[in-house]
């Protein structure tokens, strides 16, 4: 396949496509599939102070990366799309069919990271360990916390939603979706304890 054959176009659209509607149902829809999805960046649309490989991101507050899963997805569906098209039903050089498509591309990850700022809140606000705000605050898990490993989890804060990587506090697995609540926050990770233990306790 190449720059100029509509196939080629095709693949990126269908790959972009498939992949996005899976990625509502696995997500929104809280679809369990029976097997995981891993892609080779970083797919979290929103990080506060990451500990260990983010480094410059440690005090960086609530952030929504360019590079996600969400507008990668989103350009490769409508660069393949609008590529196709052309290539099918239009005379047009093949430079400017490549021009013209990622073009179309960029503005549809464009707007799907506006669309994710909006949502998660581009709060530049650092979180700090000191920060009370953050202890105690209930949240989700939305990335499955292993045992003695780390997840992720959304919470509410200061009017908008964050995302951390956490912890369980007593190592135990978390599953996605169980609510929780954090227990101290240090060096860009929450430890947390489930809703019902942390009531019970």
């Amino acid at each position: 396949m190449s720059w100029s054959s509509s196939d080629f176009y095709l693949f990126c659209f269908l790959i972009g496509f498939s992949l996005s509607v899976l990625s509502f149902f696995a997500g929104a829809v809280h679809l369990h599939l029976p097997f995981k999805m891993h892609f080779p960046f970083h797919v979290s649309h929103a990080h506060v102070g990451h500990a260990g490989g983010h480094g410059a991101q440690q005090n960086s507050g609530s952030h929504v990366s360019w590079f996600n899963a969400s507008t990668v997805l989103a350009f490769l569906a409508w660069f393949g799309g609008v590529g196709y098209l052309m290539t099918k039903y239009s005379h047009v050089e093949t430079l400017l069919v490549v021009a013209i498509s990622m073009g179309a591309g960029m503005a549809a990850g464009w707007l799907v990271l506006r669309f994710l700022i909006a949502l998660v809140g581009d709060d530049d606000q650092p979180l700090r360990e000191s920060d009370g705000r953050v202890i105690g605050a209930v949240g989700t898990v939305s990335m499955t916390i292993r045992e003695n490993g780390t997840g992720e989890i959304i919470f509410p804060i200061a009017g908008s939603r964050r995302c951390s990587g956490a912890r369980s506090e007593n190592g135990v697995a978390i599953e996605k979706g169980a609510e929780i609540v954090i227990a101290r926050y240090e060096k860009g990770i929450a430890y947390v304890r489930r809703w019902e233990e942390f009531v019970n306790s």
